[in-house]
């Protein structure tokens, strides 16, 4: 029906056009009139419009649909502990059917990467494709320092962004235990970055043989906690423990194949884990010398001690750097650990008395003043020699550097100090003011013996975390702070001295939470924030 507006009239009829209006609004505004659209008023009904006083009630406005108001959130819980978290407001990221991991435009490189984290987020991975709602997208780019990250949590997805492939990896860590501690990784932008180069765990496999598996297993473990050196000690006075074929004969029973070596390299690479050799000279041959006995050390008196070579023997040299040259190319990363600790010869109290031949080469290479201290030196320079082609940087034991003599050990020779408790050894400051740079291995902390010789104890992971920090190089004194740049990281060790006291199960449970530990420490050395039953509950979710 037509509604006619007429002309404003006074009294009674322009009550009534009013009521028209305010009825044709009401049918404009969408009030409730029945199925069929407003009813059509009778003459009674206009006639008792006309005397009604007032109009009726306008109506109601729709009320929006409210919006959650989230709190703003906080870091994700992880070990190490994130650097930085910008907190926001919104519900976080889970991982969905309906997400993928994606990569961004010139990203290809982070492929294992994306595969890796979309196994474990049980998410499809889908390559380079634009990240839609729900997807966790990686890229490569940023000019942030090496292994740092940026991860943002908007919109219901994640952006993992990094200058290089290992901070993406490291991003990725992040949001996996942030997931498995929590469900869910936070609102929010993180900002993260290691406090040290150099992270790890350092196992001797010459004195107790472990497996390949064993060896992949922690390499894994160490990928989740942002270590990236994983330090072989493969022979020893005990063991060769890795195939040769320049010297099948010094080879033991049980080894590894290079086959196997290389699936460990190939794991490794995959979880930006670096894998550092280390054939240890003079010292610790035994293994060498059961196969060339007549390369074994003589003092004056008859004795032999077990596992030194007599370094005035070219033969002794020529083998070692055989194998040197042989290992070498089978381990591509950037690390060689030359040893140079504990030989025998420097041990005693008179070394020139104690083995004449040594001290009398020493003076026929270097001159009157030469000593056996130089031979050695000598020796590990002569190694380095060997080794410093391929590029890869050059680490020995502490004390096998000697101040003092005509030689001086090689300036690009990385310091791994371990401890000071032996004949000869200097206190951490005597390197560092030299100018060395120095990876830490403090045998107060960080060394887990099997069997507990000589008063060591395994290590719980508390002390590392409530007291130890990188400064912390020998005993519990830390060097003074402006060296805290020439201390490049650490690494926790693994030590066969008694190889039956515990089985390869038991010493991987024994050092979990150290390796924690230390993760955290060298990644923040600052105070956690976390109780240590705080912490090691933590550590129990995200493993």
């Amino acid at each position: 029906m037509r509604y006619s507006i007429r002309a404003p009239r006074r009294g009674p009829a322009l009550l009534a056009t009013a009521v028209t209006l305010a009825t044709v609004a009401a049918c404009s505004n969408g009030s409730p009139s029945g199925p069929s659209g407003p009813s059509v008023p009778s003459s009674t009904g206009a006639s008792a419009s006309a005397t009604t006083t007032s109009a009726p009630p306008p109506s109601p406005t729709p009320t929006p649909t409210p919006t959650k108001n989230y709190p703003l959130s906080t870091a994700p819980r992880t070990i190490p502990s994130v650097r930085s978290h910008e907190a926001a407001r919104g519900p976080g990221w889970k991982p969905a059917p309906t997400g993928g991991v994606v990569l961004a435009a010139h990203s290809e490189g982070l492929a294992d990467e994306g595969r890796l984290i979309a196994g474990e987020l049980g998410i499809p991975y889908r390559g380079a494709a634009a990240a839609g709602p729900g997807d966790v997208e990686l890229a490569l780019g940023g000019t942030g320092a090496p292994e740092s990250y940026t991860l943002t949590v908007r919109d219901g997805r994640v952006r993992i962004a990094g200058p290089d492939e290992a901070g993406v990896f490291y991003g990725t860590r992040t949001l996996k235990q942030s997931v498995k501690a929590d469900g869910a990784m936070p609102e929010g932008t993180v900002a993260d970055r290691p406090a040290k180069p150099q992270r790890g765990l350092n196992v001797d496999i010459a004195r107790k043989p472990f497996t390949a598996a064993w060896l992949e297993d922690r390499i894994r473990e160490m990928g989740d906690l942002k270590l990236n050196q994983l330090g072989l000690h493969f022979s020893d006075d005990q063991g060769f423990r890795i195939e040769s074929e320049s010297h099948p004969e010094v080879v033991s029973a049980a080894h590894l194949t290079k086959a196997e070596v290389r699936r460990i390299l190939a794991l490794a690479a995959s979880r930006h884990v670096t894998v550092v050799p280390e054939i240890d000279s003079p010292g610790h041959l035994g293994a060498v010398i059961a196969a060339h006995p007549d390369l074994q050390l003589v003092s004056a008196s008859g004795r032999t001690p077990r596992g030194a070579v007599d370094i005035s023997d070219p033969d002794a040299a020529r083998i070692v750097d055989d194998l040197l040259r042989e290992y070498s190319r089978l381990f591509p990363g950037a690390y060689w650990h030359l040893g140079a600790d504990e030989y025998v010869a420097l041990m005693s109290k008179n070394p020139e008395a104690s083995y004449p031949r040594l001290a009398a080469a020493a003076r026929a290479k270097y001159g009157p003043s030469g000593r056996v201290q130089d031979l050695a030196t000598g020796w590990l320079n002569d190694r380095a020699a060997v080794v410093r082609p391929t590029g890869k940087t050059l680490k020995a034991w502490n004390d096998g550097f000697f101040t003092g003599g005509v030689v001086n050990a090689a300036p690009d020779i990385e310091v791994e100090y371990w401890t000071g408790k032996e004949i000869g050894a200097r206190q951490p400051v005597s390197y560092l003011s030299a100018g060395r740079k120095l990876v830490n291995l403090n045998d107060e902390y960080l060394y887990y013996v099997l069997g507990q010789p000589n008063d060591f104890t395994y290590p719980t992971g508390r002390r590392i975390y409530e007291q130890w920090t990188p400064l912390v190089v020998r005993g519990t004194t830390p060097v003074p702070a402006r060296y805290d740049s020439q201390i490049l990281g650490a690494r926790f060790a693994v030590w066969g001295d008694l190889p039956r006291a515990q089985t390869q199960a038991q010493v991987a449970a024994g050092i979990r939470l150290p390796l924690a530990a230390l993760a955290q420490k060298l990644w923040d050395p600052a105070r956690p924030t976390l109780t240590w039953d705080q912490f090691k509950a933590l550590a129990a979710k995200v493993r």
